[in-house]
């Protein structure tokens, strides 16, 4: 007896030419939002060209009304007025813009024989060995003492230096070996190699001084400055196709730009809805929704609020609980791919598997369902039907196996509204790796189903 045919996205994908240039655009994305700064910068721009203003400037919020929220740089809303009011309830789809990193310490330069170094402290979940001999750039912003802002890549352009951590090498490696994964490597040990030539100056610490001539110098900065900055170090490269097919994509923070990049192009192509369409980019994510940028900061509720006073010429706090609670929403956010090599820790029959289309997940969580938004069927049922009838390539999926760990997403802080919310993105190999890997055939996917979801009338 034969197997039954396991059908796959890429049967049913037909690119267009405007998909096509999406994809060259979504390396750029990549490529060039390392940070969530960055990254939503990019956004606000494409928003702004495409007639998102912003919500300071608007006067009202009548139907096909485009507006745009930057929360402190770093995350943002746009939104598309439906024909229907705001308070019968809107449609949403949610991202995150931050991806796990190395953050610079305050008080991060030293020298140590000769060698020159900055002092990192890890964001969010990652294996400290893989960011060691590694070619690295530094991303970020630094706040002088008179408010200045001052801009940071290096790492990046052809002519730019690359920065590294340095590791052990193998010959005296004897008793790394011996040590667990997480300890080989220490988070203290995440030194970043910084400079090697000293000023020519009489005193100790000649490479440290030479580093602050030279940071004076270009950047007008001072030793004391890296304690109000926000510099980030991040994989140097581009992002790039994976593959003799060219199948893939990888590259640096698909968890969670790949999603927020398909969020954009599904609102983009939007004009007149009959729900009230909204994207949202958060940061934070990686390290639990806390801060004013975070999920939990409740910029969506004051969002919301601001979008109902306009709509009715006055605030109405009653019209705001009754909006959030019938917003129907897609948690943007990737599952863990399957991956041959590791199958142990997968429930195969219950996984995320690239090239077969977007992936809902009724729950993430962790071995209990702790800290999971665990999605209502009739929702669950709704997005399946939006989905077939758009065509569009969709599965089922966990993120590992029950007893094996696990993970959450932003949409436990948009259910405390009451509204109904799901988790769906793509699977990616070697998530929170410096380089992750997606599949272009579910990224397809998942741009259709986003539009699809937000363009529903029913």
């Amino acid at each position: 007896m034969s197997s039954k045919k396991v059908k796959l996205a890429w049967d049913e994908l037909v690119m267009s030419e405007k998909e096509r240039q999406a994809m060259t655009e979504y390396l750029a994305f990549l490529s060039e939002g390392k940070t969530e700064r960055k990254s939503w910068q990019l956004l606000e721009r494409w928003a702004q060209k495409a007639d998102f203003v912003a919500l300071d400037g608007v006067k009202g919020f009548k139907p096909g009304q485009k507006v745009r929220l930057a929360v402190r740089g770093k995350a943002g809303i746009i939104a598309i007025s439906g024909t229907r009011p705001l308070n019968e309830g809107f449609r949403l789809i949610a991202a995150h813009l931050d991806a796990p990193r190395l953050d610079i310490k305050q008080r991060p330069l030293y020298e140590e024989e000769g060698l020159a170094f900055l002092k990192t402290h890890y964001y969010g979940g990652i294996k400290k060995y893989q960011w060691t001999a590694l070619p690295l750039a530094l991303h970020g912003v630094v706040i002088l003492r008179d408010g200045h802002k001052v801009e940071i890549v290096v790492g990046e352009a052809d002519e730019d230096p690359v920065f590294t951590i340095t590791d052990l090498l193998p010959h005296l490696a004897k008793d790394q070996y011996d040590k667990k994964l997480p300890e080989a490597i220490t988070g203290e040990g995440l030194n970043l190699l910084l400079g090697h030539d000293p000023c020519n100056e009489d005193g100790e610490e000649r490479v440290k001084l030479a580093i602050l001539h030279f940071l004076k110098d270009k950047y007008g900065i001072e030793e004391d400055d890296f304690v109000s900055a926000e510099l980030e170090v991040v994989p140097a490269g581009r992002a790039r196709y994976a593959g003799l097919d060219r199948s893939f994509i990888v590259g640096y923070g698909q968890d969670d730009r790949v999603c927020s990049f398909a969020a954009w192009k599904a609102i983009e192509e939007i004009e007149q809805p009959e729900w009230t369409t909204i994207v949202l980019f958060a940061d934070k994510e990686e390290i639990g929704s806390d801060s004013n940028t975070g999920m939990k900061a409740r910029y969506l509720e004051n969002f919301i609020a601001e979008l109902i006073s306009m709509q009715n010429g006055t605030y109405d706090g009653l019209m705001v609980r009754r909006a959030l609670s019938r917003g129907k929403a897609l948690s943007a956010d990737v599952a863990a791919g399957y991956d041959p090599n590791y199958a142990e820790v997968m429930d195969k029959r219950n996984s995320a598997f690239l090239g077969r289309g977007v992936v809902i997940s009724k729950y993430t969580g962790s071995r209990g369902k702790s800290g999971s938004s665990d999605a209502n069927p009739e929702f669950i049922a709704e997005v399946r039907r939006i989905f077939d009838e758009a065509k569009v390539s969709w599965q089922t999926a966990e993120l590992g196996k029950v007893d094996q760990g696990g993970g959450g997403t932003i949409a436990q802080y948009m259910a405390i509204y009451g509204m109904e919310v799901l988790d769906c993105g793509v699977g990616i190999l070697s998530m929170h790796a410096p380089w992750e890997i997606s599949s272009v055939a579910d990224l397809i996917m998942m741009m259709r189903g986003y539009r699809a979801f937000l363009a529903d009338k029913d």
